[in-house]
Formats: C-alpha cells, sequence, structure tokens
C-alpha cells in the first residue's frame, strides 16, 4: 500500500469519528483539519458562520493571490437516525476492500484524500497554486459554502478553477439539476367539525394547491426532455405535509413542502409564479368570504442553482486529462458547482465513491475510490508544476 493511501485510510478514519450531522458544531473537525495544515506548514483562514457554531476552511498551498485551483468539499453528513447499521457509523470499519462510516462517500473520503495529498503538494514548485475550500451545511441546502464564496476575491482569493469532489467514482459530471425548495402554510378558522360550513377547511384547500402541483408535475415531464439526465426532466414533488388539531375540529393549520430539481436552463420562477396565481386566485378568495383572516403564505426556502460547466473556461479538458477520461456525465444530484460557478469559478463535479451508498445505512467507499482519488491529485500536482 503507497504512503498516500494509507494516509488517507488514516485521516479517514479520524474525520468519520467526528459525528457532523448538519444539526450538529463541525468546529471540532475545523480545528483538526486546522492542526493537520499547521503541522504541515499550512495556514488556514476559517470563515465562520454567523453564530460561530460552524466554520468552513479555506487553505492556499502556493503562491498566494487570484487564481489556482480549488479543491473543495463538505462536512457535514447526514443523520443516521432510524438507519440500522452492522457496524458502529461513526467508527471506519475495513472489510473486503471496503470502508464502512457516515460520510465515508458522501463526502469525507475526498476530504482524507485531499489533506493526505497535502506534503505531496508541497514538496513540488507549483507554478499554480492549490487552495483547500471546505464548508459545511451541503446537506441542508449548500449553506455554509455561500459565505466563502461571497469573500472570494475579497478577503479570499478567487480560485481560477474548482474541483468539486462529490461521489463520483472520479467520472467527471458537467452538468447537473438544482433543487428549489417551498414551504406554504395555510391558515384557516376553526368551528367545530359538526359545523362546518362555519368554519375554513386549511387542509381542504391545501388539497386543491397539492392538485395543481400534481397538474404541473405532469406538465414538466412532458416537456422536450433531456436523455443525459435520469429522469430526463424536471422533477417536482411534494416532500412534507402536517394539519389539523383533532379529529373534531376544523383544521385551523396545515403546511406542506414541496420541491423542484431542475433541468440547466429551466427557470424555476415560472412554477413559483403559477402557483402563487394559482393560490391568490383559485383559492384566498374562497378562504376569506367566510374567514377574512384566513392566509396562504409562501416562501422559497431554499435554492441552489442548477449547474453547466463554463466550455470557455478550459476546466472540462483538464479534468478530463487528470481523470484519464474521453466523456463528461450528468447527474441529479445538486452540489456548490453552479454557486462556485455564478461565484466567478468555473468548475466541475469529480470525486470519489457512489452516490448510490450515500445517506444510507451501511455507507461505504472502496479503498480503489481512494487510490483513483489520489492518483487525480497526483496529476493535479504535476499539472500545476508545470
Amino acid at each position: 500500500m503507497s504512503e498516500p493511501l494509507a494516509k488517507a485510510k488514516e485521516l479517514l478514519a479520524r474525520l468519520v469519528a467526528f459525528d457532523t450531522t448538519s444539526h450538529n458544531s463541525n468546529i471540532a473537525l475545523i480545528a483538526f483539519i486546522e492542526d493537520y495544515l499547521r503541522g504541515c506548514g499550512v495556514a488556514s483562514t476559517r470563515v465562520p458562520a454567523a453564530d460561530g457554531l460552524k466554520a468552513s476552511l479555506f487553505a492556499t498551498i502556493g503562491t498566494p493571490g487570484a487564481g489556482g485551483i480549488g479543491l473543495s468539499g463538505h462536512t457535514d453528513v447526514v443523520p443516521v437516525t432510524g438507519q440500522v447499521w452492522e457496524t458502529d457509523p461513526f467508527t471506519l470499519v475495513e472489510r473486503d476492500g471496503r470502508l464502512y462510516g457516515r460520510g465515508t462517500s458522501d463526502m469525507k473520503g475526498y476530504l482524507a484524500c485531499v489533506l493526505a495529498a497535502v506534503p505531496d503538494f508541497l514538496a513540488r514548485r507549483l507554478a499554480t497554486s492549490i487552495h483547500i475550500v471546505f464548508s459545511y451545511d451541503e446537506e441542508i441546502g449548500c449553506v455554509g459554502v455561500r459565505p466563502m464564496i461571497a469573500e472570494l476575491g475579497k478577503s479570499l482569493p478567487r480560485p481560477r478553477m474548482v474541483f468539486v469532489g462529490e461521489p463520483t467514482e472520479m467520472s467527471v459530471v458537467d452538468a447537473h439539476k438544482g433543487p428549489t425548495r417551498w414551504r406554504v402554510e395555510l391558515t384557516g378558522r376553526a368551528a367545530h367539525s359538526s359545523m362546518a360550513h362555519l368554519g375554513i377547511n386549511a387542509i381542504t384547500y391545501a388539497a386543491r394547491l397539492l392538485g395543481e402541483l400534481g397538474r404541473m408535475e405532469e406538465e414538466l415531464k412532458a416537456l422536450a426532455p433531456n436523455p443525459r439526465f435520469d429522469p430526463p426532466w424536471s422533477t417536482l414533488q411534494v416532500t412534507q405535509i402536517e394539519g389539523g388539531t383533532a379529529s373534531n375540529i376544523v383544521p385551523v393549520p396545515c403546511w406542506f413542502g414541496w420541491e423542484v430539481r431542475a433541468l440547466p436552463g429551466f427557470d424555476y420562477r415560472t412554477i413559483d409564479a403559477r402557483f402563487r396565481r394559482f393560490a391568490a386566485e383559485q383559492c384566498l378568495p374562497e378562504m376569506r368570504r367566510i374567514a377574512p383572516e384566513a392566509d396562504i403564505g409562501i416562501a422559497v426556502t431554499n435554492h441552489v442553482p442548477a449547474f453547466a460547466a463554463d466550455t470557455a473556461s478550459g476546466i472540462i479538458p483538464l479534468a478530463m486529462r487528470l481523470a484519464g477520461q474521453n466523456e463528461t456525465f450528468a447527474v441529479s444530484f445538486a452540489t456548490e458547482a453552479g454557486l462556485f460557478q455564478d461565484g466567478g469559478a468555473p468548475a466541475v463535479v469529480c470525486g470519489p465513491g457512489n452516490i448510490a451508498q450515500a445517506h444510507r445505512p451501511n455507507e461505504f467507499i472502496r479503498v480503489e475510490e481512494l487510490a483513483k482519488c489520489l492518483r487525480f491529485l497526483d496529476r493535479l500536482a504535476d499539472w500545476a508544476e508545470g
């Protein structure tokens, strides 16, 4: 086993041991990475959350200043609550060439490879700097990377290109869908259920809104498909719903959440405008004829832009060269790639592990995936020297 691979496995064990589920702080893990980089002679900069309970981390190897290559990954993981694991999810276990633990594939395996490559980066005479760009709360909507991107070109150098290390089995991904999520809150009027005509049933009107969403979902499926994606259309679905207080009370409250995962080029605002118009014209007038206080509140709670790589930047041929491939792929899951691109740093997605293992019990990454990522990073260092 090569020394970098052994180091990557050692670091992955340390990273997995930190429970950085999104509802927890990631500060202990960030402090560990800071200490590791400091031990290598690399300074780093925290970009803290407003409450100070979480932080992103930015570090540069090579000449400080604008340009360079960013290696982006997130430090948070999804919960294990309700999942049945065969091993402790926060203790790395190796079996038959697989490394089991929460976040191994999504995406602490990538973080471990980047950190394991630092000594090699430092040993090179880099003509192009390499930036380590680690964020928090990606799993709840790419939250933590946004304040860091806002600092690019200000307090932090703006990379010339960014490789996002989400699990693609080291295939180069140049496009992905973008999710937008809404929360809808309905307020009706209470009445005894035997006198339902005196109240306004929030659940009934929620059902009308859900019917409109169902119609829009079918219309999205009928649009011209993009065969690069699976499924090949922009998807729409209701994800959460809750309402009512008791079986003998006309329900006053009801809320539901829904999302669209849009293909590149699709403007979610057209869906947003249509939904708001339906609520305002088809639901609220009826509700307020009986209950003037009735209301429907509609809020976009998160938006991550769909991503299509900047073909003029040169990042696609560079990524294919480093990955040893001659084609690119599109995926339906989202990453921070579009946010970096909107922030002036063209991006692609390429990282170790398989997305099919993400978020599941007994999550694992194959040791060979770490080795492939380390070879990619070694070729990147060769390129950065030249």
